[in-house]
């Protein structure tokens, strides 16, 4: 379904909730796919089980060298620190904006949407996330709703959004759906 298609998974340094980064990544390659590990720093990440350490993962290109040109749609894992770091990010944010602007599909789970509220790109969206974040996405002009799976096509590009870890399933199986349309 997704054969030939390279799918951007961008990260910080470190507070990546592993599980949200392990999972997709995994349904990505069974559906033929290829998963990139992009974030600000080369080298390795470190990924989070809640707030305990977990494994680290080799990054394959900065946000500073990689071309959102060359993949096919962006997974945002979440974990809390994860994506606060990324929106302060001129360069996490700008990679972000692209695939909006390019139209290519973008799946966000968790506290991932606070780095698509810094891009500007869910104004007119119906999202879900950690119920933390409603408030956030409704000043940023979003419609939240309490779903384990949100998957709007009502902007540039095909938005999908899930709550948490418990929603993976749904999560990977409507991302890979839309990355491989």
């Amino acid at each position: 379904m997704m054969n030939g298609k390279t799918i951007a998974f961008l990260v910080a340094p470190e507070g990546v909730e592993q599980v949200e980064l392990t999972e997709p990544w995994k349904a990505v390659k069974q559906a033929g796919g290829t998963p990139q590990l992009i974030s600000t720093d080369s080298g390795q990440i470190q990924g989070f089980n809640h707030l305990d350490k977990a494994d680290e993962f080799a990054v394959d290109d900065t946000v500073d060298n990689a071309d959102p040109a060359s993949f096919d749609g962006l997974v945002l894992p979440g974990g809390v620190a994860n994506p606060d770091f990324l929106r302060t990010q001129p360069g996490a944010v700008r990679f972000v904006h692209a695939f909006f602007d390019a139209g290519k599909p973008v799946a966000a789970i968790c506290h991932a949407p606070w780095t698509l509220i810094e891009a500007d790109v869910v104004r007119g969206r119906t999202m879900t996330s950690w119920p933390s974040l409603q408030t956030d996405l409704r000043n940023a002009g979003a419609t939240w709703v309490d779903q384990e799976v949100v998957v709007d096509t009502e902007g540039p590009n095909t938005l999908v959004t899930s709550r948490k870890p418990d929603d993976l399933k749904a999560f990977c199986q409507a991302a890979t759906d839309a990355f491989g349309q």
